[in-house]
């Protein structure tokens, strides 16, 4: 059964429906599904993150590759990255369906189950949304709210010059996972393209233990998110590319194609990894929130420097421009 044929108030009645059976219901929502618009009540000493992703097919996700469950994790998951960024706590979500007439309704119940199944890990629940009809391309928007304490949110321009860029994980992960998949190819790396894990916990010790200046999340990969924390702090950046954590898998794809690995490493996108700047004084405390999370490792690959316009890759000796990220346009 497609969307058309069910129509838009059933199809609604079995989102909530689904919605509702996905786990708890916050203290601190006063209304939610089924009216005009959700209410929730602040929470006392906090403040409020809002953050919205769109995912478009054909440009964030291909239907031959990505399952429907899969598209609705990751739509939640881009928003959570971005929380985590801030280093707040993930609290609600709100989620547009903007739909094809001929899509199942199958696939709308399994885009649903993606979404609540990762809310459920990170205390998202989604509180509310809208259902349209597109005459294009699927669209999963979803627009999440977190908290944080007062004076404990992290930016990307609060930076300078001498600290430490450190990095959560591996890089290059997705990025070769995707070319793996359009290359009909089997490996590791396409389950961290389809399914991204958000750094949420990380993001929040991090910012608890007041260990970081400076922090972005890598969703148009690591070269986008250095350059863009340099310029919001005024900074130059000096990337050191033997220090990069490259995906060992990811590294030997492109070394097996004949491509730099380093290069498309930094550039690719979709790792949602977290970048941070630490103070010189920081590493304490960065010690200390990482050992409160069950998170992959932190690297130190660069650092902040004084001249704005410098944007370096420091490789075998030599000097070389950093490379751009993904932009749309």
């Amino acid at each position: 059964m497609t969307v058309s044929e069910l129509g838009e108030r059933a199809l609604v009645a079995r989102i909530q429906a689904k919605l509702s059976t996905a786990g708890r219901q916050s203290a601190s929502l006063v209304i939610g599904i089924g009216d005009d618009a959700a209410v929730v009540a602040p929470t006392r000493n906090a403040q409020t993150v809002l953050t919205t992703d769109a995912l478009v097919e054909g440009v964030h996700f291909d239907r031959r590759f990505s399952s429907p469950e899969d598209i609705g994790y990751r739509a939640l998951a881009v928003n959570l990255s971005d929380l985590a960024a801030m280093g707040a706590a993930p609290a609600w979500a709100l989620l547009s369906l903007i739909l094809p007439a001929d899509l199942l309704v199958s696939d709308v119940e399994a885009i649903v189950t993606g979404i609540a199944g990762l809310g459920r890990q990170f205390g998202c629940e989604v509180i509310g949304g809208n259902v349209t009809e597109s005459p294009g391309p699927l669209v999963v928007d979803v627009t999440a709210v977190g908290e944080v304490r007062p004076r404990r949110v992290l930016t990307r321009g609060g930076g300078r010059a001498g600290d430490g860029l450190w990095v959560s994980g591996s890089i290059g992960a997705a990025a070769a996972g995707l070319e793996m998949l359009k290359a009909g190819a089997a490996g590791d790396c396409i389950a961290r393209y389809l399914r991204p894990e958000p750094r949420v916990r990380l993001g929040r010790a991090v910012a608890q233990a007041g260990a970081a200046r400076a922090a972005m999340d890598l969703s148009d990969g690591l070269a986008d998110a250095a350059r863009q924390l340099a310029e919001a702090s005024g900074c130059g950046v000096e990337i050191d590319a033997e220090a990069l954590p490259i995906e060992p898998a990811a590294r030997a794809w492109w070394e097996a194609v004949g491509q730099d690995a380093v290069l498309h490493a930094l550039s690719g996108g979709d790792d949602y990894e977290l970048l941070f700047a630490v103070p010189r004084t920081g590493g304490g405390r960065l010690r200390h929130a990482r050992s409160r999370v069950e998170e992959p490792a932190l690297t130190r690959i660069g650092v902040l420097t004084k001249d704005a316009g410098v944007r370096v890759l420091l490789r075998q000796g030599a000097r070389e421009s950093l490379p751009r990220g993904f932009e749309h346009f």
